[in-house]
């Protein structure tokens, strides 16, 4: 019955959930959906819990074993074209996967790439660690990526994590909450469109038609199906 109930939410885009891959779990076990690895945890450091939304692991394997095929000890590709063609793969990676609780895996990924390079240089001009020190060291003595024919290895750890912020009540859904759940509702999912006419003594204190409670940049009722008061 669960499973038929949730073949309809899908259904009018023409979607439908595959028999082989749809299974009902708690979600402290965690489910994988599209490269994401959808988790209820416990906080770090707090008794209190949350989804948490990571990388699972079949993309991430997916994405060495094509940074391995690239950097072959014994590969004879041009260094600048092995550093295009690894900038382009890591980066659109990243880009997809920015949205999780991705910090730390795109921190070992970089360690990773940053690896394969310089191995497959060490065995392909015979150098010792001493003479890639030399070659990835400034002047300054900062240290700098490997690069070549003015490309650089892309750093994977400098991406941008962003959450995603639309959750919760504010996401459309087919279901709505009962009428006794209003007391219960958060504020933000209580608030209202407010309207301010102003008087004689001094400038409305919010513009006409904003939210009171609407934080800047976020519309108050994004969701036909968020509560209004009445």
């Amino acid at each position: 019955a669960l499973r038929d109930h949730v073949a309809r939410v899908p259904a009018p885009v023409g979607l439908r959930p595959s028999p082989a891959k749809t299974r009902v779990t708690h979600m402290s076990e965690g489910v994988d959906f599209v490269g994401f690895r959808i988790q209820w945890r416990r906080k770090r450091g707090s008794t209190k819990w949350y989804v948490y939304t990571f990388i699972a692991d079949r993309p991430l394997r997916a994405v060495k074993a094509k940074i391995r095929a690239l950097t072959r000890r014994t590969s004879q590709q041009d260094l600048g074209a092995v550093l295009n063609w690894l900038n382009q793969i890591t980066r659109g990676w990243a880009n997809y996967f920015r949205h999780a609780v991705a910090k730390r895996t795109f921190a070992g990924l970089a360690r990773f790439s940053w690896r394969r390079v310089v191995r497959m240089v060490i065995v392909r001009r015979h150098w010792s660690w001493k003479d890639v020190r030399r070659w990835l060291t400034t002047p300054t003595g900062r240290r700098r990526p490997p690069a070549a024919d003015g490309t650089e290895l892309f750093n994977v750890a400098t991406m941008a994590v962003t959450r995603y912020r639309w959750r919760g009540s504010r996401i459309p859904t087919p279901w709505t909450l009962p009428l006794n759940a209003w007391t219960a509702a958060p504020r933000r999912a209580r608030c209202v469109e407010r309207r301010t006419a102003g008087s004689a003594g001094g400038a409305p204190r919010g513009e006409r038609g904003v939210p009171r409670c609407a934080s800047p940049g976020r519309p108050a009722s994004p969701s036909p199906y968020t509560l209004r008061a009445r």
